[in-house]
């Protein structure tokens, strides 16, 4: 079972985004019992809180559920748990770094550098701007399963 643990700064818009995406292309492709997927959040702020209501709404349209979700901040045992931590840009980055700085299992990746166009995803809290991070996040997912070696 492959672990992969999505990260932004609160986990309430990119993280839970690739979280419940990635979801449901497992779900679909009929190889979800070789996954588990979860996420967290580098700061403190939105501990506990539900996915981001104009995230929610968009996942909605798209037919995935995010109900029962509550952000959780990411903690030293993920790096023992989980076999990709994957963030959405340079300041997850930075902040993942110094959480594991070792990271002697090379664990930790940006989400878009599954991809042919590298970048940060934005975020969409400030940005507003939910639909480009929603086909960032689904290109990456879908890099990452190929990476993985699964058909997308």
């Amino acid at each position: 079972m492959t672990k992969i643990l999505f990260v932004c700064h609160g986990s309430i818009c990119r993280s839970p985004m690739s979280r419940y995406v990635l979801q449901d292309m497992v779900d679909k492709m009929g190889i979800a019992e070789d996954f588990y997927i979860d996420c967290a959040a580098m700061t403190y702020e939105e501990i506990g809180n539900p996915v981001y209501p104009p995230v929610r709404k968009l996942l909605a349209e798209k037919g995935i559920n995010t109900d029962g979700y509550a952000a959780r901040h990411i903690n030293q045992s993920d790096y023992r748990e989980y076999d990709y931590i994957i963030g959405m840009d340079a300041e997850n980055m930075r902040d993942l770094r110094n959480e594991f700085p070792d990271d002697p299992e090379d664990k930790i990746y940006r989400l878009l550098d599954f991809t042919d166009r590298p970048r940060d995803i934005d975020d969409p809290w400030y940005t507003r701007q939910f639909g480009t991070c929603y086909n960032d996040v689904l290109n990456g997912c879908k890099g990452l399963l190929t990476k993985l070696g699964y058909e997308c």
